[in-house]
């Protein structure tokens, strides 16, 4: 059982020992150190934050728990109760709330859950400040409330509703369009918040939806992350019912992919660099993804004539990158959106819309839209490496072999070769580097990733 505490937040297993594991005790004192931060940074004013959380078996325990702790503080909450990732991000400016705090554990499994944390504009904290309030968790010096200063919990429910109305009024989506295209969309929901959330944004653009596992229990059904190897049913089920499209999100729903009619993956890459094709045929700019990402996403830009970057991993660096460069659409190469029209976040509803636009204007099958883009494949792995061994000067060294080419350092080692790319990362919690390449085969991706770790093993004396 595990309890992992980083700058983005306090993630965990529930059950065990406190500080060993996601215990009521380490969700209360970790939300009484964001509690106090908000107060600290917002001082002279009332604070308010935004509660919402996925559909995962542990929500409402500690929700209940993190409620409270705010209001000991003399907080008052917004509770979202059953929401998604990018829902609460909306709703955070809309109540004008100096933060918020999300429920999830993301794609991991049921038994884990975790705590992430927003800003006054409802975007994940900086590295800067993710430490402060760790340090103030570690500390536990906290001030509480007397009994006439205590916060209070307001219900707000319908922000699903109200982040669906906010997508369908972006103006590159075109309900009227998508609805007289006469969808049918098979859903996976994973038995998690996405199974409230796509079903109702589909039917409100007038498409006929099939639902498989949509109902909110936390039970899920399989591996909640939306990888091939785990979406057989889904794919099964496009082709029996004869769908057009089949759409699968996570457990908070800022994940996104796509199965198309003949029931192949998408594949998670091609969500953001479809989603891009379209805004930047109707709104020409910049793009920015992460190092890991598809080179797709560049070439999509240049055809464009727009600008792409790569930012570090973690949606806070490609958000900040995103801003740097205005950039009008960006995200992750897991399938995650995030269209700043809307909000600095990735966001699976706003995928959906677009691309559901696109495909209405483009009259033609998921399958061929596919394989109108670059064909690349990616290869990830890692090697283990012992505890006493120096990965710094591992990556340094590969660096430094590799100078010739075009290199990157800004997380880890990246080195762009003409045809294919190598991304080098340690771990920060094991002795670990992982090893992702891209190339136009995935024999060719499979073998650049075999030479290098023969390289990474060489160089370690290993």
């Amino acid at each position: 059982m595990t309890l992992i505490k980083s700058i983005s937040g306090i993630r965990g297993t529930i059950g065990g020992r406190p500080s060993e594991n996601l215990t009521p005790i380490d969700a209360v004192k970790f939300a009484a150190a964001y509690g106090s931060w908000l107060k600290n940074n917002h001082t002279g004013e009332a604070t308010k934050v935004v509660v919402g959380r996925d559909a995962r078996i542990s929500g409402s325990m500690i929700q209940q728990l993190v409620m409270n702790t705010l209001i000991g503080l003399g907080i008052d909450v917004i509770d979202l109760d059953l929401s998604t990732t990018p829902t609460v991000e909306v709703a955070v400016p809309m109540e004008k709330a100096q933060g918020g705090i999300i429920l999830t554990a993301s794609h991991n499994p049921k038994q884990w859950n975790a705590l992430k944390l927003l800003n006054e504009k409802g975007e994940f904290l900086s590295g800067a400040e993710g430490a402060e309030i760790l340090e103030m968790a570690e500390k536990a010096d906290f001030d509480f409330a007397e009994v006439d200063s205590l916060g209070t919990i307001k219900p707000a429910i319908h922000y699903i509703d109200t982040h669906i109305e906010e997508v369908v009024m972006l103006p590159l989506v075109d309900v009227e369009k998508v609805a007289a295209a006469n969808f049918t969309v098979a859903v996976d929901g994973v038995n998690s918040t996405g199974g409230i959330a796509i079903p109702k944004l589909l039917k409100r653009m007038g498409v006929n939806v099939i639902e498989l596992y949509c109902e909110p229990t936390g039970h899920f059904p399989h591996n909640p992350e939306p990888l091939k190897e785990h979406l057989t049913e889904i794919s099964n089920l496009v082709m029996e019912k004869k769908a057009d499209l089949g759409v699968v999100v996570d457990p908070d729903v800022d994940r996104l992919a796509f199965i198309s009619e003949d029931g192949e993956m998408f594949g998670e890459e091609y969500t953001l660099v479809a989603c891009a094709d379209y805004v930047l045929g109707k709104t020409p700019g910049n793009t920015v993804s992460n190092l890991s990402s598809s080179r797709a996403l560049r070439d999509i830009t240049q055809k464009h004539g727009g600008t792409y970057q790569a930012s570090a991993v973690g949606e806070v660096n490609v958000v900040q990158l995103m801003k740097d460069t205005n950039a009008i659409i960006g995200g992750e190469g897991n399938g995650g959106i995030i269209y700043p029209e809307l909000h600095y976040g990735r966001d699976s509803l706003v995928g959906v819309a677009l691309f559901l636009t696109f495909l209405a204007e483009k009259k033609m099958k998921v399958s061929e839209l596919r394989k109108s883009y670059p064909a690349y494949f990616m290869s990830k792995n890692k090697i283990e490496l012992t505890p006493e061994l120096d990965v710094d000067k591992i990556l340094q060294e590969v660096e430094q072999k590799y100078s010739g080419e075009e290199v990157s350092t800004i997380d880890g080692v990246k080195i762009d070769f003409p045809n294919h790319w190598v991304h080098l990362r340690k771990s920060n919690t094991e002795p670990i580097i992982r090893i992702y390449t891209e190339a136009r085969s995935q024999q060719e991706a499979d073998d650049v990733a075999k030479k290098m770790i023969g390289e990474i093993k060489e160089i370690a004396n290993l």
